[in-house]
């Protein structure tokens, strides 16, 4: 049976007739595409944790390919919340930022193994699958979109006919041709497939019937997703950032976040959260708390900035003049909060001090030299 590959659209938060029409090209192109399911959600980060659209989510088990209005890095950490997990697919279409200095570019994983700090995500298994998550925001037409979906769909029935040679089950002409350009139909039947085709009940025995299909079945329609759900906002967590430090949950004041039956943070009320309040993430050492709907792409989930950086991040997190730290700014906002929320400002006095500050530091490196230097100059 050809390994099909689910294809989900996340809609965007506003009806802006541009966004609808990248969004329904792309679905109305992939409908002749061969052995691919499209499912059509809401706003994947505006999904409710016992919605149709999360169900719909957990109820593919293989390889997908997830397009949203999202950096890749908080699309990816918003279906973890919700346990949709697997191993990163790689794509191609990166923001401009991210793909213009290839050769300098430094992978997180990388910078974060060479720094001796566990991260959360180490402590997990994942499943084998591959989520590969798309930034509509980078392409405005759709061709880019549907040319990298048939190179992810390609590659993944590549590795599998890969697969079936090591083990000894190496496919005929015929059938490798099948499972690499595979009809409509395929995997029709007791599997949940989406597809439309009735060909078994249509024929006069099995193998006409399937014959017929192949040639005269139309496009399998897509699956749309209907859930009513305001705009939301929330922190998500990347685990691949995050060392359980708890400085957020010592800083927030609103009770977003609790701990797992392992101790692992995690956010436990998100709607708790002060909408268009970022202060957590600014005082997460590791850059690991990200808003995805935040104007700065930093707390957004940019991939500009890696785990563990050991600069002050005033600028990039948004600081008006860099005259406040990120810490001062995380502080005012949380007191500006809890004004509207009818408490008392606490400004720097709670939840500052760093929990893990009684443990033995690292020796410096030639960054920390550097950066103590540059400190020094006081520009």
């Amino acid at each position: 049976m050809a390994k099909r590959i689910s294809v989900v659209v996340s809609q965007g938060q506003s009806q802006h007739p541009a966004k609808r029409g990248l969004e329904e090209d792309i679905v109305a192109a992939l409908l002749f595409e061969h052995g691919i399911e499209v499912t059509v959600i809401p706003h994947l980060y505006d999904l409710r944790p016992d919605g149709t659209g999360i169900l719909a989510l957990q109820g593919i088990g293989g390889d997908m390919i997830v397009l949203s209005w999202l950096y890749e890095r908080a699309a990816r950490w918003t279906l973890d919340r919700y346990g949709i997990r697997g191993q990163i697919g790689e794509t191609l279409i990166k923001p401009a930022d991210d793909s213009d200095d290839d050769d300098e570019e430094v992978d997180a994983s990388a910078d974060d193994s060479g720094d001796g700090k566990e991260r959360v995500i180490d402590q997990r298994e994942l499943p084998k699958r591959k989520i590969y998550c798309i930034d509509l925001r980078v392409h405005d037409t759709v061709q880019p979109y549907v040319d990298e979906i048939k190179r992810i769909t390609t590659e993944v029935r590549t590795q599998v006919v890969g697969l079936m040679n090591w083990i000894g089950g190496s496919p005929k002409p015929d059938q490798l041709q099948r499972f690499l350009n595979p009809a409509n139909t395929t995997g029709i039947g007791g599997n949940g497939s989406h597809g439309n085709g009735t060909a078994a009940a249509n024929g006069n025995g099995a193998g006409d019937s399937v014959s017929d299909a192949i040639e005269h079945t139309e496009p399998a329609q897509p699956v749309r997703v209907q859930e009513e759900s305001g705009r939301r906002w929330y922190p998500v967590i990347d685990f691949s950032r995050c060392t359980n430090c708890m400085e957020c949950i010592d800083f927030c004041l609103f009770g977003v976040y609790g701990v797992d039956n392992v101790e692992t943070i995690l956010v436990e009320q998100p709607d708790n959260c002060r909408k268009g309040c970022p202060a957590c993430s600014r005082v997460c050492p590791e850059n690991a708390i990200i808003f995805p709907q935040h104007k700065t792409p930093a707390i957004a989930g940019s991939p500009e900035i890696s785990g563990g950086l050991k600069i002050d991040l005033s600028l990039l997190f948004g600081a008006p003049d860099g005259k406040e730290s990120a810490v001062e700014i995380a502080a005012r906002e949380r007191d500006e909060q809890l004004v509207l929320a009818g408490r008392d400002v606490v400004g720097l006095t709670v939840g500052i001090p760093k929990r893990q500050s009684d443990k033995a530091q690292a020796p410096k490196d030639e960054i920390d030299d550097l950066i103590d230097g540059l400190d020094d100059l006081d520009l």
